[in-house]
């Protein structure tokens, strides 16, 4: 029976929409809910990240149900007095990023962090798949309700009086069927993709060191007369510091991006440093990280340019740079803000093959690193289009009109 023939039999032309606290049970009293409201509750002991994720053990068979996206296992032996088992679904008491990102829902054993737990009180009334589903429809409402700076805490007064649609529970089960089916087929199709892209990547790296790994006796795949040479990169390149930029001149969109501690952008300024097609190395935060801009930037003060040489092609310079990452982090000096010397910058040697075959190189390996970002460029591309698919096939069967 199609979906709409099911609502016509078994639902009225408009429904009762009834308040969430009515219909469920919530893991404490809350101050700014009338005492009436909340008839019962379901106490759950909370740990902190930190505390719930030292429990974290692979082969467990009881779920972390943290507050983040990150969550793991654990055994009932290391949960002790704070495992808890039920149907539930969960909202962070305090979050830093939008709630549907956060909600969660499971079944089973689990302990938990410092969530705002509910459940059904009657599940042949409310089923709490179908409560979790609906749930997500309303993260955007329930954002709003979050106050606070830094890290937001909810209104959950407002939360309790969100006005929810109860429909028949054969309607309830079969909504819950599809769009279990499409959150399934996204996982799967997520899963397929990144398998696909791991093994690009490892296709990429693997000639990438083949390619690049040349002893300094080594010359058999080059002709006798074109020797490779063994150069430091302060003799091959000029290596310049970037110029701090003060952060209220920067802008979010601008002509020329800042990189500053990260391969991400910290804005974009009106002037630029550093010429198109030119490799830097990030010296503070994420020290290490090799970067590679095909347009003009500014480099800040945490980020050195490296421009080459007539014996040096740029492209050629990124990769050698990138099959040298473990080189460049193993010299990173840990501290409250890790940073590489320039020193180590400055006396790394390099193989230096004729130019023609630098520009063999760069070819081959340019060639695998469009087949890899491509990839990455449409992955989630194609899992925002089943997330898209699945949310629009949400909200159509989750809205209803509300009996007045």
């Amino acid at each position: 029976m199609k979906m709409e023939q099911l609502i016509d039999k078994l639902c009225p032309e408009e429904l009762e929409f009834k308040p969430l606290w009515s219909i469920t049970i919530w893991d404490k009293k809350f101050n700014a809910v009338d005492r009436y409201k909340q008839p019962k509750v379901m106490n759950y002991s909370y740990l902190l990240a930190a505390d719930l994720f030292a429990l974290e053990k692979e082969g467990g068979n009881v779920f972390l149900l943290s507050t983040g996206e990150k969550t793991g296992w654990t055994t009932e032996e290391l949960a002790g007095k704070n495992i808890r088992e039920g149907e539930v679904i969960t909202i962070p008491w305090g979050k830093s990023r939008n709630v549907v990102d956060c909600i969660k829902y499971y079944k089973g054993k689990f302990v938990t962090a410092d969530n705002r737990i509910m459940t059904s009180n009657n599940v042949d009334v409310l089923s709490n798949r179908f409560l979790y589903h609906w749930i997500m429809t309303q993260g955007k409402v329930i954002d709003t309700f979050y106050r606070g700076s830094g890290i937001k805490h909810p209104d959950m007064s407002k939360v309790l009086d969100l006005q929810i649609p109860v429909p028949p529970l054969p309607i309830q089960q079969k909504i819950v069927r599809i769009l279990d089916n499409f959150s399934s087929l996204t996982a799967e199709l997520q899963a397929e993709l990144q398998a696909e892209l791991q093994a690009r990547k490892s296709q990429y790296e693997y000639y990438r060191n083949q390619l690049l790994s040349f002893s300094h006796t080594d010359d058999s795949n080059f002709d006798p007369n074109n020797k490779i040479k063994w150069m430091k990169l302060e003799d091959v390149c000029k290596i310049n510091r970037g110029v701090r930029v003060v952060r209220n001149n920067l802008q979010k969109v601008g002509d020329y991006p800042v990189y500053q501690n990260s391969m991400t952008p910290l804005g974009y300024f009106s002037e630029k440093n550093c010429p198109a097609k030119t490799v830097f190395i990030i010296s503070a935060g994420a020290a290490g990280e090799i970067g590679y801009s095909y347009n003009d930037f500014w480099a800040a003060d945490d980020c050195f340019c490296l421009i080459c040489s007539n014996c040096l092609i740029s492209r050629y310079l990124y990769y050698v740079l990138k099959n040298k990452q473990r080189y460049f982090f193993s010299n990173v000096r840990r501290a409250s803000v890790p940073r590489l010397a320039r020193q180590f910058i400055e006396r790394l040697e390099i193989p230096i093959p004729p130019l023609s075959e630098q520009a063999r190189i760069v070819s081959i390996l340019d060639r695998f690193d469009k087949l890899c970002n491509d990839l990455n460029e449409g992955l989630p591309a194609e899992i925002k289009a089943r997330q898209k698919q699945y949310e629009y096939y949400r909200n159509k069967l989750l809205t209803f009109k509300e009996k007045v």
